[in-house]
């Protein structure tokens, strides 16, 4: 399964990816804005997005290139907890 997370804080970026290899999901993390960010985005499973750490545009950019197949999760915490709450209930 190939995982995107938008937003989330910058210090923990390993441990998301860590966590997301536990769990048997290929993991990209976007933590801030960059200029090809729509083209590295792809077709993922699974779109979480951390909505406290993140901008409105990097929301939209992500939304706008995502297909009908994808789930888009939103968090309001970016935490490993509840992004293990998250992929647990997903690949469980």
């Amino acid at each position: 399964m190939s995982v995107v997370i938008i937003g989330g804080n910058e210090c923990m970026e390993r441990e998301y990816t860590n966590l997301c290899k536990k769990h048997g999901c290929k993991a990209k993390v976007f933590l801030k804005p960059c200029g090809d960010m729509k083209n590295r985005i792809g077709s993922p499973d699974l779109l979480i997005l951390f909505t406290h750490t993140v901008s409105h545009k990097m929301v939209q950019c992500a939304l706008a290139n995502i297909t009908e197949a994808t789930t888009v999760i939103r968090s309001h915490k970016s935490s490993i907890a509840s992004l293990q709450e998250i992929l647990s209930g997903v690949t469980a």
